[in-house]
């Protein structure tokens, strides 16, 4: 099996093997995968950090030997902290990259970084804090950058930046932790799923104190939440229908 590491700032996840295909997630600067197939223009390939799988174009990774991956993958994380920040390339380049991304990877990809960072000796443990810095960041399917962030990719960041790994899809998330039974029982930084008129599971977000919620919906906003969902005080109106709550730390 070959093995890459993510190389570039920020690249697309998509469904299919094009370029017009939808794009189901995204990769982060130093993020490590397993390569699953290879064409001549894409690569399907399963992410280490949640095991999502997608095609990736051959022009946006590297491909590393396995024993490499294999030393990457037991480092300790190291995440940048800044909302966008940039490193500095073996030709004295700069490349702009986003909070999250793995920075512990910097030597073996011959890049220098001189900004803030997150290890895992040092965790945050302050999700709605972190979350907060999301604040106003448009919507955007598949997105998990503060340009554009989708409700699970927000979750899943949120936690990530706290030293804990989510899932990356709502429904998926919504399988770990243990399931709360009323509002009451939450505390700050617990998460509420939502789901459609079939029953399935399509919106996540983080619970804060006194009834409110952060969540990725237009953009990332705070509402009201109560025992029926999430209230948009703007439109007078609810979003979303309360399914199950999960306490993951």
């Amino acid at each position: 099996m070959k093995h890459g590491i993510c190389n570039l700032s920020v690249v697309p996840l998509r469904s299919e093997a094009k370029d017009t295909s939808e794009m189901v997630s995204q990769i982060l600067y130093g993020e490590l995968f397993k390569v699953l197939e290879r064409r001549k223009k894409w690569s399907r390939i399963r992410l280490t950090l949640d095991g999502y799988e997608g095609w990736l174009d051959n022009e946006q990774f590297l491909l590393i030997p396995g024993e490499d991956y294999d030393q990457l993958n037991k480092q300790p994380f190291k995440l940048s902290s800044d909302l966008v920040d940039y490193i500095t390339t073996a030709d004295n380049e700069l490349l702009t990259i986003c909070i999250g991304s793995n920075v512990n990877n910097i030597e073996y990809l011959k890049h220098n970084f001189e900004g803030k960072f997150i290890s895992a000796s040092t965790p945050n443990l302050n999700i709605v804090e972190t979350a907060l810095d999301y604040l106003n960041c448009p919507y955007l399917w598949g997105g998990k950058t503060p340009l554009g962030i989708d409700c699970s990719g927000f979750t899943q960041m949120v936690y990530k930046l706290n030293g804990y790994n989510l899932l990356r899809d709502a429904i998926q998330q919504a399988t770990q932790g243990e399931s709360l039974s009323f509002i009451e029982e939450s505390t700050a930084g617990d998460l509420a799923f939502f789901d459609n008129d079939d029953g399935v599971i399509t919106h996540v977000g983080i619970i804060m104190k006194e009834n409110y919620i952060i969540h990725s919906h237009g953009n990332v906003r705070i509402d009201r939440l109560d025992h029926t969902g999430i209230f948009n005080g703007l439109k007078k109106k609810y979003s979303h229908k309360l399914r199950v709550i999960q306490h993951i730390l």
